[in-house]
């Protein structure tokens, strides 16, 4: 039997990475453009912002393996909804500015953390 919650839980997964790349890919190659498109001021030395646009594309490769399959990749699974709640509480919590990323991450990290919990519930209920 399919578990739902970790076919729902990769699909949102998934589209996480894919919105992830949208914003972090042309950070990489054009940081200043993207600063001023979320409201922020263009950075004295754009080699940063590129930086974190580049560990943003990483970050999203190592969130695919644990949304494909969330039984064999239990801790990276965890790991990746972490990494959500860590990006709330950074842009949310931390910054007073850029709170548009900390609520993108809220909007994927709310549903995979629920998600997570029924996937993994759903299992002992299966076997």
């Amino acid at each position: 039997m399919i578990n739902p919650y970790a076919l729902w839980f990769k699909r949102v997964m998934l589209a996480g990475v894919v919105v992830n790349l949208l914003l972090a890919l042309p950070a990489v190659l054009v940081p200043n453009a993207v600063l001023a498109l979320v409201g922020g001021e263009p950075a004295i030395f754009p080699i940063w912002p590129a930086f974190a646009g580049l560990l943003l594309v990483l970050l999203s490769l190592f969130y695919i393996p644990p949304a494909l399959d969330p039984f064999r990749h239990r801790a990276a699974a965890w790991l990746s909804v972490l990494a959500r709640w860590a990006g709330v509480w950074f842009f949310l919590g931390l910054q007073d500015d850029f709170h548009l990323f900390g609520y993108l991450d809220l909007v994927f990290a709310l549903p995979e953390t629920v998600l997570l919990v029924l996937t993994y519930r759903e299992e002992g209920r299966l076997s």
